[in-house]
């Protein structure tokens, strides 16, 4: 834990490059009702790899950066230790997660990640 009282791991690297986001499409598809997580395994063993999507079917642009930045902590607080090295994820963000409490989005996003049911 840092001096904020915020735990400190291992923050996966970011994907940037549309043509990045476009390769993890072709791999694994998981479904769930807050969002969709698209893995793909790299092939190698650096760090992890994460993007985030919102489409504009979820909202106006404040509420597709709401919808991302919720993603974007429970990935950091609590689903970056199960990423696999040498895999790169793509979260494409429903509306849904909003409304979800935080806990339920972290839990589900952990086991998606994981790829349990």
């Amino acid at each position: 834990m840092s001096a904020t009282g915020k735990p400190v791991g291992p923050n996966p690297k970011r994907l940037l490059k549309r043509a990045e986001f476009l390769a993890v499409r072709r791999g694994e598809k998981r479904r769930g009702r807050l969002f969709l997580v698209e893995v793909l395994d790299r092939g190698d063993r650096e760090a992890p790899r994460v993007g985030y999507t919102v489409t504009k079917k979820v909202g106006n642009a404040v509420v597709r950066n709401r919808v991302r930045r919720r993603l974007r902590e429970a990935v950091r607080i609590h689903a970056a230790d199960d990423m696999v090295p040498g895999n790169d994820y793509v979260i494409v963000g429903r509306e849904d997660v909003l409304s979800a409490p935080f806990g339920q989005l972290k839990a589900e996003l952990s086991r998606r990640i994981r790829g349990t049911r």
